[in-house]
């Protein structure tokens, strides 16, 4: 036993040998004090697999190192094993086999946030709010949320059984769901707000999102718009490429996106503009809040800088750090924080978030006295619930695939007027344009 330990660390030492001599510039007292430190690894390693009361795979106590040295980095470095590097990349690719819900555990249970429009839980009946108590013939009762991913999502045409506990009607309903490729919608509602103002909103930064981002503005000239509202509130960011390439879209040739620093010179870099054609050049309100991180920084960050856009709402997150994805041999990964970025004039907006130019805090509207009294369910009601689901899931009504009636333009419309925030908005844009037509001609 003892020699197959040896061995395992030998590999360690061995593989984090490598990665030493590849950073030439390290200080040789530095290596020295490494691999002093590493022999004190290695000694913990073959003791906890020697003497821990269970016998532990040598594999899973790498993972568990690597995990914990991931994670005292920092909150953003990870260390996944490679089914949750597979699913990090099936996620940043925005498409895959399910049935097109978001969902999460909300009071103990399993409930649906909101079923993505035109997806096959959408078409079937699915609503935000229904709380999954059973899928196929297991309840979620003690399931996670990622097993419950992976009991939702499979290969596209095969079908699943979800039972829902609908509270607002006291119903469980049965929905009995054919999955396909879901592709997820990072722009949202694209239409003309009023005054000729076009709205879209940007939900995150996947592969697809620039295009689609692109297509939305197309859509909007199309439609006579003249100004844009980008609401950018609870955006966390995503991949930093198309961060780069949508904040390209609003600046001309020659003009500095984002910078970023890091501890070796091949982190540095200085991202600029290359669009010659193409640009938007419509007065624009860029909105952001608390939940906006990441790449939705980038982009408000370099838009206000380069005084292209006005930002109205509240501050920003302030995640001002760079992660790299770097896969490992065995088919795991590392996300590694590998820099910090940069607005144009230069300042960190790590852990400090962006200011907007227009703070608007957001005011929702009361509820009304009867949800005030509704409490929480304790773990008693979540308990009582499955009961009363065993009990019931003979009578639960089997709801089949069938298109219900989409939401009007209008509605979402109506929906979004409501917002204080984008009221705001719309007056910062007809004010802009009031302004402009005050400005002298320019003789030829």
């Amino acid at each position: 036993m003892r020699k197959k330990i040896f061995i395992a660390v030998v590999g360690i030492i061995g593989v984090l040998s490598i990665a030493t001599l590849a950073v030439s510039q390290m200080d040789r007292s530095i290596k020295d004090d490494l691999f002093t430190q590493i022999e004190l690894f290695s000694y913990a390693l073959t003791t906890v697999k020697t003497e821990y009361v269970d016998d532990i795979k040598p594999k899973d106590l790498i993972y568990g190192s690597l995990r914990g040295l991931l994670s005292s980095l920092d909150p953003h470095s990870q260390f996944m094993d490679p089914e949750e590097y597979k699913e990090l990349k099936t996620e940043t690719e925005g498409k895959f086999g399910g049935l097109g819900i978001e969902i999460s555990v909300k009071d103990g249970l399993l409930t649906i946030i909101t079923p993505i429009e035109d997806t096959p839980a959408w078409r079937a009946g699915v609503k935000a709010g229904d709380r999954i108590v059973k899928i196929g013939d297991e309840l979620t009762r003690d399931m996670t949320l990622n097993d419950a991913v992976k009991r939702l999502r499979g290969e596209p045409n095969t079908k699943v059984t979800i039972t829902v506990l609908r509270e607002s009607d006291s119903k469980i309903l049965e929905f009995t769901i054919t999955r396909e490729i879901i592709h997820i919608q990072d722009v949202k509602n694209v239409q003309i707000l009023k005054d000729k103002i076009g709205y879209i909103r940007l939900t995150e930064f996947r592969e697809e999102s620039a295009k689609e981002f692109r297509k939305g503005i197309e859509q909007l000239k199309a439609q006579g718009a003249d100004s844009l509202i980008l609401d950018l509130r609870n955006n966390p960011g995503g991949l930093l490429n198309v961060a780069i390439d949508i904040t390209e879209q609003f600046l001309p040739e020659g003009q500095t996106i984002v910078s970023t620093k890091g501890r070796r010179e091949s982190q540095n870099s200085v991202a600029i503009s290359a669009n010659k054609d193409h640009v938007i050049d419509w007065p624009t309100v860029v909105m952001i809040n608390q939940g906006s991180a990441s790449g939705s920084e980038i982009l408000a960050g370099a838009l206000k800088d380069n005084k292209r856009a006005v930002l109205l709402g509240t501050k920003s997150f302030g995640k001002g750090s760079v992660q790299s994805v770097i896969p490992m041999p065995d088919g795991s990964g590392l996300r590694l924080t590998t820099a910090k970025y940069f607005t144009p004039s230069g300042v960190s907006i790590h852990e400090k978030g962006i200011i907007p130019d227009v703070v608007v805090d957001r005011i929702y509207p009361k509820k009304d006295d009867e949800d005030t009294k509704k409490k929480d369910p304790n773990e008693k009601d979540v308990d009582e619930v499955f009961d009363n689901v065993k009990k019931n899931t003979k009578t639960a009504v089997p709801v089949p695939e069938t298109d219900p009636v989409k939401k009007h333009e209008a509605e979402v419309k109506e929906e979004l007027l409501k917002d204080n925030q984008i009221q705001s908005a719309i007056n910062v844009l007809n004010g802009i344009k009031v302004y402009k037509k005050f400005e002298p001609e320019v003789k030829r």
